[in-house]
């Protein structure tokens, strides 16, 4: 955990945490360039080791940094400092869409459709800047305070993600429920699979859950995979038909019958805002508004190999616990310690409520549940006054009666005591108690002396004249415009005034004309004589204390001022300047043979900065640093630009993939071998278009230019679907689907 007050970059100052998970820590922070506040997320100490993971975390973030837009959580900045990886990001006062679907239960079909609108926008924002989520979940959707949808974590999805190879047991429990078919099993994800997870979020939406559940990740996967998604008309009758069809279309198994894009889902989408019952949603291959029991009519299941299944079964082992740490971190870093300090500020926040009953119609029931609470404070604090209330006035009446006499005579007793000492000073003072004389007791003419003027004399000769009476002396000083310095100003007793011996008397000695006052004028930054005049100018001392380097003070210039600037300070005063002594010098580390991650790292650390080129190199790997314009251990300024060059690995060769719909799967792989690509064979499915046998589907379409060695991958056709069995009462199959409909 960061203490408050450090910066990060020498520029972001952290302000407070407000947020915690596996990940990272999330802190408020302070923009000083920009003048403006922003979250914070710094990995913990756990992921600064995995040079892969970090390698990929400041790599996408990066990427992402220069997504922005109205639905985004727009990244700012990232980077590294003193070993701290951290993320620069938009700091919005909000709740999550799972928190606002928690709260409401289910969402209405016009709700559902508003959220989506804005949330599929956002995301096609970072599609068309080649920029993939991987983990779109209501836990990455935020709902600002005025009502503004706005996507998450862009990048670092992908960063956790981004493996091709990556199984379902590397997906945490949050995540896996919206998780694609594609994704789910390791195979290429690309903007179809962040359609079928928003999909899976409109679903839970309207229905108020997740389409599958289970008690693994493995389990929930598996149903990704192979099982078929119901409509949610099943559960919600009245939902419009468009939307029943926009979602099962974004959530088919297969990608190729999804939305291609979120620009067609887009228009959908708005278009269902005008005609809820339209017909106008293409669904491929797909029934609509199928009756229970024949769900499973028109729908494609992906099946997995058995090695595919074994080994994620195998995989069982993993964490599940792992479960709140990516989403605990970055999809609800916004829900911790910063959702549970905001929360009850929402609650009683009647602007934001306003406008979201304006923009979504269906939070009477809840807004009305919430004042009948404020009533019912309202009703428990005047209960409670009058308990209070009540309370005293009983302590008041159970006195015991005992305890009042026992009041009323002390209070005799202390007037007795009173009257008396009253007696006795009078007594005293009269005589009475001095055999009757009638006269105070005086003090002898010996004992009492009559203090002498030693004003205008200087201490010592004051303290020689009162010692003369056996009288003692005391200063102080105080300045003064009309007696000069070092002299007494007045005395205390007064001179003439008869005192006992061995008094002290007080004296107040002129510390001279009082010192005007001036401010400390603003030098820093100014050069050496530039300073100088300007403090004597000022009727100030001026003092050099020792030179220090500075990385933002240029040398000769005045890095620092004591007392500082502005301060209110007596002419006279001693003003020492601090100047500068340039940059201190550096030395530049190694940077051939590096990653380009460690590369700019060592830069950082060594105060300089990188400027990176690329070349094709057949012996230096993809990736790794294959010289540098100034040679390691050379002293240079810090602040220095160093060039670099960075290896694209060898020079890459394009094919072109081949056509290989309606070849049987031995032409398929001759096909592909033969263009320098790599075939892989992942099934296959009915298809009423392709004859048996023949390949219906490839997963880079023909003629795309691609680098030597792709894969591609390609499944072949099990001829038309069978036909179900028929009952013999086809009038009675088609009555069934006729009041379903109803």
């Amino acid at each position: 955990m960061l203490k408050e007050g450090i910066f990060l970059g020498k520029r972001y100052e952290i302000l407070d945490r407000i947020g915690s998970g596996g990940m990272a820590d999330v802190y408020k922070g302070k923009d000083h360039k920009l003048n403006r506040y922003v979250a914070i997320k710094v990995l913990k100490s756990t992921y600064r080791s995995d040079e892969t993971f970090i390698k990929k975390f400041l790599s996408e973030a990066q990427a992402a940094a220069g997504l922005m837009h109205p639905n985004v959580v727009n990244v700012y900045d990232v980077g590294q400092d003193r070993g701290l990886y951290y993320m620069v990001m938009e700091l919005v006062e909000g709740i999550t869409l799972k928190d606002y679907i928690e709260k409401k239960g289910k969402l209405s079909a016009k709700e559902t459709i508003s959220i989506s609108i804005q949330m599929v926008t956002g995301i096609q924002a970072a599609h068309n800047c080649h920029i993939i989520h991987r983990d779109i979940k209501p836990q990455n959707i935020i709902i600002s305070k005025d009502g503004k949808v706005k996507v998450t974590d862009f990048g670092i999805a992908r960063a956790t993600t981004s493996t091709a190879t990556q199984a379902v047991t590397t997906t945490v429990m949050g995540s896996v429920h919206y998780t694609s078919p594609e994704q789910a099993r390791g195979g290429i994800v690309d903007e179809k699979s962040d359609i079928y997870s928003a999909g899976i979020t409109m679903y839970e939406m309207i229905t108020g859950h997740v389409p599958f559940d289970g008690d693994s990740t493995v389990t929930v996967a598996l149903k990704h995979l192979n099982e078929v998604i119901k409509s949610p008309a099943e559960e919600v009758p009245d939902i419009p038909y468009s939307l029943e069809c926009i979602i099962m279309k974004c959530t088919q198994k297969l990608p190729n019958k999804r939305y291609m894009s979120c620009e067609e889902l887009l228009q959908d989408l708005k278009h269902s805002l005008v005609d809820p019952e339209g017909d106008f949603v293409v669904l491929d291959g797909v029934t609509r508004r199928m009756p229970a029991t024949s769900q499973d009519t028109g729908r494609t299941t992906v099946v997995m190999s058995p090695d595919e299944l074994n080994r994620m079964k195998n995989r069982q082992n993993y964490n599940d616990d792992y479960d709140d740490d990516y989403d605990d971190d970055y999809d609800d870093d916004y829900e911790d310690d910063y959702d549970d300090r905001r929360r009850s500020r929402y609650d009683d926040d009647d602007d934001y409520d306003d406008r979201r009953r304006s923009r979504y119609d269906d939070d009477d029931d809840y807004d009305d549940r919430r004042r009948s609470r404020y009533d019912d404070d309202d009703d428990y604090d005047d209960r409670r006054k009058d308990r209070y209330d009540d309370r005293n006035r009983r302590k008041k009446n159970e006195v015991n009666k005992d305890t009042k006499k026992i009041m009323k005579i002390l209070m005799v007793v202390a007037g007795v005591v009173i009257a008396l000492l009253i007696m006795f000073l009078v007594g005293n003072a009269v005589g009475v108690f001095k055999g009757g004389k009638g006269t105070t007791t005086q003090q002898t003419d010996s004992e009492m002396v009559k203090v002498p003027d030693v004003t205008g004399k200087t201490y010592e000769e004051a303290q020689k004249e009162l010692n003369k009476y056996d009288l003692g002396i005391h200063k102080s000083t105080a300045p003064s415009d009309t007696v000069a310095k070092g002299k007494i100003i007045s005395q205390d007793p007064a001179d003439g005034k008869k005192v006992k011996k061995h008094t002290t008397v007080n004296v107040v000695i002129s510390s001279g004309e009082e010192a005007k006052t001036t401010t400390i004028p603003n030098v820093v930054g100014m050069s050496e004589a530039d300073a100088e005049k300007a403090l004597q100018d000022k009727n100030l001392v001026v003092k050099k204390g020792d030179p220090v380097y500075s990385d933002d003070v240029e040398q000769g210039e005045v890095v620092s001022v004591s007392p500082s600037e502005g301060a209110e300070v007596k002419e006279g005063t001693t003003v020492t300047l601090v100047i500068s002594k340039g940059n201190q010098p550096t030395k530049v580390p190694k940077l051939t043979g590096k990653s380009q991650s460690d590369a700019e790292a060592a830069l950082s650390q060594a105060g300089l900065s990188g400027n990176a080129t690329e070349d094709y190199s057949d012996t230096v790997e993809e990736g790794v640093i294959i010289s540098q314009d100034t040679d390691a251990g050379k002293e240079v300024s810090k602040g220095t630009t160093i060039g670099y060059v960075v290896s694209k690995g060898p020079k890459m060769t394009v094919v072109t993939v081949p056509d290989l719909s309606y070849k049987d799967q031995n032409t398929a792989e001759k096909l592909l071998k033969q263009a320098g690509l790599t075939p892989e064979y992942i099934g296959e499915d009915y298809s009423d278009n392709y004859p048996k046998g023949q390949v219906f589907y490839q997963s880079v379409s023909s003629g795309t230019q691609v680098e030597k060695g792709t894969t591609v991958q390609y499944m072949v056709s099990k001829g038309a679907q069978p036909s179900a069995p028929d009952s013999g009462n086809s009038g009675n199959d088609s009555g069934t689907e006729e009041n379903t409909n109803q």
